[in-house]
Formats: C-alpha cells, sequence, structure tokens
C-alpha cells in the first residue's frame, strides 16, 4: 500500500498571518496553484484557497490588504505522511475536498492533492471515487474546499 509520503508535495510554499489577500493571490499566481497554506512559524493555522478569495474577500467588497486570518479557513482536515492513499483519498472524498495538508504534529511537511493521486497508476480507482464524491454540490462554509 502506498503512503502518502510517496506522493505529496514537498516543497510546499506558504504564507503567514503577517501577509494579506493580495500578497496571497499574487503567490497563487506566481506558482500557478489554488491553494496556499498559511503557516505561523512552522505551525499549520490556515490555508486559502482561490475560491475563499473570490467568496470571502471579492464577494464581500474586502480589500486586498484584507488580514490572511479573516478569509482563511481555519478549521482544516490533515493527515500524516505514515497514512495511506487510500485513507486520504476516503477522507477528501468524505469531506469533498481538493487538497490536503500533510503534518507531522502541527508542522506542515508537505501537501497531497487530487491530481497526486491521478498521475499514479496504482490510484486511479482512489481518484475516480474521490473526485466523484468531491464534485457533489455542497453548502460553502469554514471548512477548507
Amino acid at each position: 500500500m502506498e503512503k502518502i509520503r510517496d506522493i505529496m508535495t514537498k516543497d510546499v510554499e506558504c504564507c503567514t498571518l503577517l501577509d494579506n489577500v493580495y500578497e496571497v493571490a499574487v503567490k497563487m499566481k506566481e506558482l500557478n496553484v489554488g491553494a496556499v497554506p498559511i503557516v505561523d512559524k512552522d505551525k499549520l493555522v490556515g490555508m486559502i484557497t482561490d475560491r475563499d478569495i473570490v467568496i470571502r474577500a471579492v464577494a464581500e467588497r474586502h480589500p486586498g490588504s484584507t488580514k490572511v486570518e479573516d478569509i482563511m479557513s481555519d478549521k482544516l482536515f490533515t493527515i500524516t505522511p505514515d497514512a495511506t492513499t487510500n485513507e486520504a483519498a476516503k477522507l477528501m472524498a468524505d469531506h469533498q475536498i481538493r487538497r490536503l495538508p500533510v503534518v507531522e504534529g502541527d508542522k506542515l511537511v508537505g501537501i497531497v492533492a487530487l491530481g497526486d493521486f491521478a498521475v499514479r497508476k496504482l490510484t486511479d480507482d482512489q481518484a475516480k471515487a474521490a473526485l466523484t464524491e468531491i464534485s457533489e454540490p455542497t453548502n460553502f462554509n469554514n471548512v477548507q474546499h
């Protein structure tokens, strides 16, 4: 059984609580990513997605100078590097999330995204199952998407 450490992205670019929404959006553009973890020192404290920026900042007319903590998702689902890919796929499907921070204690050590499953031959069925569940409509709330 494959472990998360085998498929996760290890060098994850982050922002801090000192950054604002504009800075996070610029980082997303530069890195061509849709989510950025928010850390306080090495501790994972939140996540901001492109959807968070649209729904919680732009649509509510908050300026780009808005603090990240005002729009970030802080109720996060995480997984450890030693978890199996099956466990991660189930967690992602159950909670309709596309990106899962990988932590050891509170420290961010990587991230696994739905696309990481799709590029692995052994996990094609896991990716299909997770994508089916994730794609189901849900209400937007303060949980990472």
